[in-house]
């Protein structure tokens, strides 16, 4: 053992080495060194225009030959087709979702028997009865890269419409069946986006943006989210339009019909924090305003009556559910339900539990917690949950069952029902991992100083009996925007991570939503910066305390993680042995140009906001603050072609930038994926090689072998 061990340190040294003086020879980038834009007299130099243009011919070449060398670089890592193996057996295990009941009266449940590119829906007569399949998206094309969104039934659950996306996009297709049968109508809707299916006499409401110009259908900006009816049995061009804002062609608008209420709700948003609110009888022409802003955030929840109950952070800091007469629907007059918690508590999530009952999701220090209320807003008990974790539910007015799903990252997400009339809970399914001691791990949550004192929470995850010696491999992970909480949850491709001795740190950075609308705002804006800072504090507590040491750690993030993977890179590139920026916003002067990127105007302000917002933009855009001459971590930047969210030219742009800098001899690559998109939807293949190799990636590039099962 001792010889294997001395033998396994030179090979690592050797292979540290080898990284450290490996020569890449980068593909050149399309460029256009005339290209400067000015904002507010400050000039900004933009030579690779060129590749906002994702259908132009130099752009296709130029990401082949990128996707050529670093498909050359990860391929000969030794070992990076035994990690692809290995997280193929983690993969291969079945995944059962959250059931819930149709209005046919059926449970549905979506099911993967383990490797199957998506999920199947499956349906049955009784809950645990014979299943059989409902909609398989895996025999609807031959690549597995269309994936059902969802699914919408009409009141008497005759009729059921679905939605579908193919490669990742954003774009939505809607088609309709007969449930009994599941013989398809002819109706068929395309550009929808950012909708849902709401049904209407013999019909239903949908949101959709005009058709876009042919060659720019991913990448365009997105102006006119209407909203139109589609009577059955006629075509799109013939729907009716139901609500248009002309004069503000960048709103999105989102449509909510509660059943059998006759009342059409309209959610506008896109300009502020959170949404205004209208609402008309379907057989009248005249809105009533509810809401006439979006500086609140406001999320209906059911219609009681003539009782509006929504969620909103009006005059409440952690958010509150009220009730809204719909007779006098201004603000002044709503009642609370459910005041703001006294507890530090967030409430996030509402339902209908029956027809006397609330099942309500709270989130509490970066985790969440069930409870059951009457109507009246009394809390009537919690529902037990494991340890801490990431809960979802269902329940809804016309049936009894609830039913809930919970995760931690070490807790595959188990389900249960839920008896409201004992309190009592009963597991469903639980997924098993062959192979795989889940009892081996533990996961603490602790909380460090920011750069201005802030305690942010963070929780590490990690193999028992790891010694804090500061050589453990570690992969430090951050969202930090949009009011989203990270809490925890599994991943069965992390497993591998940390069987073979890697820590597991996810820190709850400002800009999240997991203490309510100051912890949200103070991560947005000119206040941006906390972010980063919050993300480099936890980097160096992991240092300090012995958890890593800078030649073993390694970020990632995801689309506004990208960015804070970009920035922080950029501000503290000594810190970290490798960085993954994964569909990352790189061009903080010119994200709000495309698609639907001027929605994120209220959390970054734009560059044409005036001239601070410009400057501040410009001081930590991950694709401007390049530093020269300064040895950066090893990177690999990951996109995709269908990226319609966060489109691939940020990504594009940013690694063109990388590679023409001198920035040291690690490898600063990107890997581009085909017919994928920002993440959602992308088949179990596509994620098993994605996930290969980052983690070959990184323990290449930090000098480790990970072991061979």
């Amino acid at each position: 053992m001792k010889f294997y061990a001395i033998f396994a340190s030179i090979i690592a040294l050797i292979m540290a080495s080898a990284c450290k003086s490996h020569q890449i020879s980068y593909p050149a980038a399309p460029k256009d060194g005339t290209v400067v834009d000015t904002y507010f007299g400050i000039d900004v130099a933009d030579p690779y225009r060129p590749l906002e243009d994702d259908t132009a011919a130099a752009t296709i070449e130029w990401s082949r030959a990128e996707n050529a060398v670093t498909r050359a670089y990860l391929d000969k890592i030794p070992f990076r087709e035994a990690v692809r193996q290995r997280l193929t057996l983690l993969n291969d295990y079945r995944k059962v979702g959250l059931p819930w009941r149709g209005n046919d009266g059926r449970y549905y449940v979506y099911e993967n028997d383990g490797l199957q590119p998506q999920s199947v829906l499956y349906c049955s007569d009784s809950l645990g009865g014979e299943r059989k399949v409902f909609i398989n998206p895996n025999t609807l094309n031959d690549d597995g890269t269309l994936a059902l969104r969802g699914i919408s039934q009409n009141s008497d659950g005759s009729l059921t419409a679905y939605i579908v996306a193919v490669t990742g996009s954003d774009w939505n297709e809607i088609y309709v069946m007969e449930t009994a049968t599941r013989r398809l109508l002819s109706d068929h809707i395309r550009w929808a986006k950012f909708t849902g299916v709401e049904w209407l006499g013999d019909g239903f409401c949908y949101s959709a943006y005009p058709r876009p110009e042919d060659g720019k259908e991913f990448s365009a900006a997105n102006e006119g989210h209407n909203v139109y009816y589609h009577r059955l049995g006629t075509s799109q061009e013939a729907d009716s339009l139901i609500y248009s804002d002309p004069a503000h062609p960048l709103h999105f608008h989102s449509v909510w019909i509660p059943e059998e209420s006759g009342c059409i709700f309209i959610s506008g948003s896109g300009e502020g924090f959170g949404e205004s609110l209208i609402v008309r009888k379907a057989d009248t022409a005249d809105w009533t305003v509810v809401e006439p802003t979006q500086d609140y955030e406001n999320a209906p929840v059911a219609l009681v009556g003539d009782t509006l109950f929504m969620i909103t952070n009006y005059q409440a800091e952690r958010y509150r559910l009220v009730g809204v007469d719909l007779k006098n629907p201004a603000r002044d007059n709503w009642t609370d339900i459910i005041p703001e918690l006294p507890d530090g508590g967030v409430i996030t999530s509402v339902r209908r539990a029956g027809a006397d009952k609330l099942l309500v999701t709270v989130d509490r220090d970066a985790s969440q917690h069930l409870y059951l209320y009457t109507l009246a807003g009394e809390l009537i008990a919690p529902i037990s949950l494991p340890t801490f974790g990431t809960v979802s539910a269902w329940s809804s007015e016309r049936y009894p069952d609830i039913f809930y799903a919970f995760t931690s990252f070490t807790f595959p997400s188990a389900k249960y029902s839920y008896d409201a009339s004992t309190g009592t809970s009963t597991e469903i399914t639980r997924p098993e991992i062959e192979g795989l001691d889940l009892d081996n791990y533990v996961t603490e949550q602790v909380r460090y100083p920011s750069a201005d004192g802030t305690l942010i929470p963070m929780y590490i995850t990690y193999k028992k009996g790891t010694r804090l010696d500061g050589t453990n491999p570690t992969l430090l992970y951050g969202y930090g925007g949009f009011n989203v909480s990270l809490p925890p949850s599994f991943s069965a491709n992390r497993m591998l991570w940390l069987e073979n001795g890697g820590i597991y740190a996810q820190a709850n950075l400002r800009g999240g939503g997991e203490y309510g609308q100051s912890w949200h705002h103070a991560g947005t804006k000119q206040q941006k910066l906390n972010v980063f800072n919050d993300f480099i504090a936890a980097a160096e507590y992991l240092i300090e305390r012995g958890y890593t040491s800078p030649e073993r750690l390694a970020i990632q993030g995801g689309s506004n993680g990208g960015l804070l993977v970009g920035a922080v890179t950029n501000m503290r590139p000594e810190l970290f042995r490798v960085a993954i920026p994964q569909v990352g916003v790189m061009d903080m002067m010119r994200y709000h140009k495309f698609t639907i990127g001027w929605n994120w105007g209220p959390d970054y302000g734009t560059s044409a906001d005036s001239p601070e917002m410009a400057r501040y933009l410009l001081q930590y855009s991950p694709m401007h603050n390049i530093r020269t001459g300064v040895d950066y971590p090893a990177i690999l930047v990951t996109t995709a072609d269908h990226d319609d969210r966060v489109v691939p030219a940020h990504s594009f742009k940013y690694a063109a930038t990388l590679q023409a800098t001198p920035t040291g001899p690690r490898p600063k690559l990107i890997r581009i994926d085909s017919n994928a998109g920002h993440g959602a939807g992308k088949p179990t293949a596509k994620v098993i090689d994605e996930y290969a190799d980052i983690y070959s990636f990184i323990f290449y590039n930090m000098g480790i072998t990970p072991a061979q099962h």
